[in-house]
């Protein structure tokens, strides 16, 4: 298992080592030992979801408050999406700043967003099926949204599926009416880097 950060620091890129043979695949998608070593803390396991997508259907970007935000630990088990992670933490480096994994069921691999990060995928194919499993529970009273089509955060979503097919943005309602980064900052949603920082030093 191959962890890689992102230029989204508290984000990571995670390739497992696959073993197939006649009967399939095996793999150890999530690993405690390695996440506890690159994260600096244990993955706090709150609830795992899981989401099927069409193709073009794009959801996100979401974040929750912080303390105690949500982690989130991510793979696809069949087809395909584009994964991003983008910094929404005030006062951060990077703050604005987006990067990106295709997880799909390929190379199968994985994303890790710590807390106080923004979560968004586009599916690439009919039936994508996502799993995450999220260090905090359901709670729609600290759970935010930005525009994932904002401008002033340019993500450069994929324009055709992995079919070749030309792709075209699905948006829920919810995600359709969120705020962008500018104005999600100004309504004082946004997690602050400091915040983030000192939450993140008590899980070590």
């Amino acid at each position: 298992m191959e962890y890689r950060e992102l230029s989204v620091p508290g984000a990571w890129e995670i390739t497992p080592r696959q073993f197939g043979d006649p009967r399939g695949v095996f793999l150890e998608w999530f690993k405690e030992a390695p996440f506890a070593e690159n994260a600096d803390h244990a993955l706090s396991l709150a609830q795992a979801n899981l989401s099927v997508s069409a193709a073009g259907v794009l959801r996100g970007i979401h974040f929750a408050d912080v303390p105690p935000g949500q982690a989130k630990y991510v793979t696809c088990a069949r087809g395909a999406v584009l994964d991003v992670v983008v910094d929404i933490r005030v006062g951060s480096p990077t703050f604005g700043q987006w990067d990106s994994v295709l997880l799909d069921d390929v190379d199968r691999r994985a994303i890790y967003l710590g807390e106080g990060l923004g979560h968004a995928f586009m599916s690439l194919e009919d039936d994508s099926t996502v799993l995450y499993l999220c260090s905090t529970g359901y709670a729609p009273g600290r759970e935010h949204g930005i525009h994932p089509l904002d401008p002033g955060v340019g993500i450069d979503w994929p324009r055709t599926a992995r079919d070749g097919t030309p792709l075209e943005p699905l948006l829920s309602d919810k995600d359709r009416d969120a705020p962008t980064l500018a104005e999600a900052a100004a309504q004082g949603l946004l997690p602050h880097a400091d915040d983030v920082a000192a939450y993140l030093a008590s899980l070590g």
